[in-house]
């Protein structure tokens, strides 16, 4: 048996998911889990924070990706940091906003979007 992944969207795709189940050999492994974000949220995401980006808020010169993270350990998502090449300092990882739900990205968005009212962005991009 390969493997199967089904999005349950209506009452074919639960039937077929249980005929799967059902078929499945011993000691298979099924996961449930919400849908992740979507490229219309992805795009969204990354226009805000460009725009966030190009305001340098409190004159931070930050990268769109770096906000991303920031905003992201805002949100309570777990934050790691590994030293830099020489004197570079350090720089995050393990952020992946791929990895989202639908919900977490529309949080993520909110949030940003907050932060860029309060520090007087401007939007190239509203919801």
């Amino acid at each position: 048996m390969t493997g199967h992944t089904v999005i349950l969207r209506g009452q074919s795709q639960r039937d077929l998911a249980k005929r799967l189940i059902d078929a499945a050999p011993v000691d298979a492994v099924v996961n449930v889990k919400p849908p992740t974000r979507n490229a219309e949220q992805n795009a969204l995401m990354w226009a805000v924070l460009s725009d966030i980006s190009r305001a340098k808020p409190d004159g931070r010169k930050w990268v769109p990706e770096v906000w991303k993270c920031a905003l992201m350990q805002s949100l309570g998502h777990q934050v790691q940091f590994c030293e830099g090449l020489g004197d570079s300092g350090p720089f995050p990882i393990g952020f992946r906003s791929s990895r989202l739900t639908v919900k977490q990205m529309a949080d993520l968005i909110t949030v940003a979007y907050e932060y860029g009212d309060r520090h007087g962005v401007m939007w190239s991009a509203r919801e």
